[in-house]
């Protein structure tokens, strides 16, 4: 049978989601857990691979297993084994032709940034700081020129392996909330580093570096050498994954900040 989870974690210390010779991934240690539950081996397949330092609140895997267990095993037994940084939220089965991956028509993240003169302590490795004040209000003006269709070449890693830099935005929102920002964003995909290079070049704006239409003008010129760096791991959170009704799956989101909209 297949079963799908619902997984969160703090990726800080783990070297990022997917499995690798020097191990310490988030998908290490799920599989380890959920391998002692089903007394077999484990593989799972997850929705959005996540790089070192990036968090999840809604991460969603499936794996196949020939043995069978209450869904209650799945959860709270393979957290019994799991690190404390990661958790398994639900447990649900679907049938073969789901994919935690190609199931998914989008994904949502949110990049918390903490916006004040002294660094953070409290937020130390879950969000990003930045001491010159921000305008949101501009930074919002610029991240409207994000939605839709565009090749974002200019916002890719070097080492991004995607066959095409296109990709359709349908939520890139900016907003305050004291001396948080969030930037979310919506996509069926992204590239490497997309929302955190997005980000770094959405601050630049709001920092007065550039004019809203910059971020217009780096789209047309396809150049990452042009936009800004690319902005730390640690305020990245995969917050959303969405899947169409006939699944069945429990809602995949994570509003997260209190007093801030939902995606």
């Amino acid at each position: 049978m297949r079963i799908a989870l619902g997984v969160e974690y703090d990726g800080s210390a783990f070297h990022g989601w997917q499995k690798q010779p020097r191990g310490n991934t988030v998908q290490d240690a799920l599989q380890a857990a959920l391998s002692k539950i089903a007394g077999l081996p484990v593989a799972v397949v997850c929705a959005g691979r996540t790089d070192a330092g990036v968090h999840a609140t809604a991460q969603v895997v499936h794996f196949d297993t020939r043995v069978e267990r209450p869904l209650s095993a799945w959860v709270r037994g393979t957290n019994t084994y799991l690190p404390a940084a990661v958790a398994v939220r639900w447990a649900h089965p679907v049938t073969d032709d789901f994919h935690a991956r190609f199931s998914a028509y989008a994904r949502c993240y949110r990049y918390l940034l903490i916006n004040r003169q002294q660094r953070t302590g409290v937020w130390h490795g879950r969000a990003g700081w930045y001491h010159h004040p921000l305008d949101v209000e501009i930074m919002q003006q610029a991240a409207a020129m994000l939605l839709g269709e565009h090749d974002f070449s200019a916002f890719r890693a070097a080492d991004c392996q995607a066959r095409t830099p296109v990709r359709t935005i349908r939520t890139a929102d900016v907003q305050r909330s004291g001396e948080m920002i969030v930037f979310d964003f919506e996509a069926g995909a992204y590239l490497h580093h997309m929302v955190r290079n997005l980000v770094g070049s959405l601050v630049y704006v709001g920092q007065g570096k550039h004019p809203p239409e910059w971020i217009g003008h780096l789209l047309t010129l396809r150049d990452r050498r042009l936009a800004a760096p690319t902005f730390p791991a640690a305020g990245l959170y995969l917050v959303a994954v969405r899947y169409q009704p006939l699944w069945g799956l429990p809602v995949s989101e994570d509003s997260f900040l209190p007093g801030i909209s939902g995606l």
